[in-house]
């Protein structure tokens, strides 16, 4: 399969990029069928310079362009690019579509899903609940020492 990729080349501390045409298994910095431009990202007004007619006849021809090298070209203004961009969160956006085909789906069973849910998510925010009312429990005492005790009570009956 062949890809339109970057192909990192300058110096160090100095990166500027082929924009090349390349078999995919092929290393990054190997072999290439053709230079299509080039991008020089550390310049001050970034360098991005490509033949669109030879992007668009490789394309033609099956070549797949890059997530990166397609972000670039759909910032310089090429159509037809976002179907080459791959989604970057890839794991929110499946959580998203999960949220979106519940409401889809008739909406009493995902509710009744979130009621059962939601008590167990209770139940464990209970239990530590549970150990400060044994603390308080203690507290409680401690203002009935301040108060008079059956003998105490006794001993002022006795008098």
């Amino acid at each position: 399969m062949l890809r339109i990729r970057l192909s990192r080349t300058g110096r160090k501390n100095y990166p500027s990029y082929r924009i090349v045409v390349a078999e995919h298994s092929r290393p990054v910095k190997g072999k290439f069928i053709e230079i299509l431009g080039h991008y020089i990202p550390i310049r001050d007004p970034k360098v991005f310079e490509y033949d669109e007619k030879k992007i668009r006849e490789w394309i033609a021809k099956g070549a797949k362009p890059t997530d990166t090298v397609a972000s670039l070209l759909k910032n310089a203004g090429v159509t037809g690019m976002e179907q080459y961009i791959e989604p970057k969160d890839k794991k929110k956006k499946k959580k998203k579509e999960v949220e979106e085909k519940a409401p889809a789906a008739p909406a009493e069973e995902p509710k009744a899903e979130d009621k059962a849910e939601e008590p167990k998510k209770e139940d464990k925010a209970e239990e530590p609940k549970e150990e400060p009312k044994a603390e308080e429990a203690p507290k409680e005492e401690k203002p009935a020492d301040d108060a008079p005790t059956e003998e105490q009570k006794e001993a002022k009956k006795e008098e």
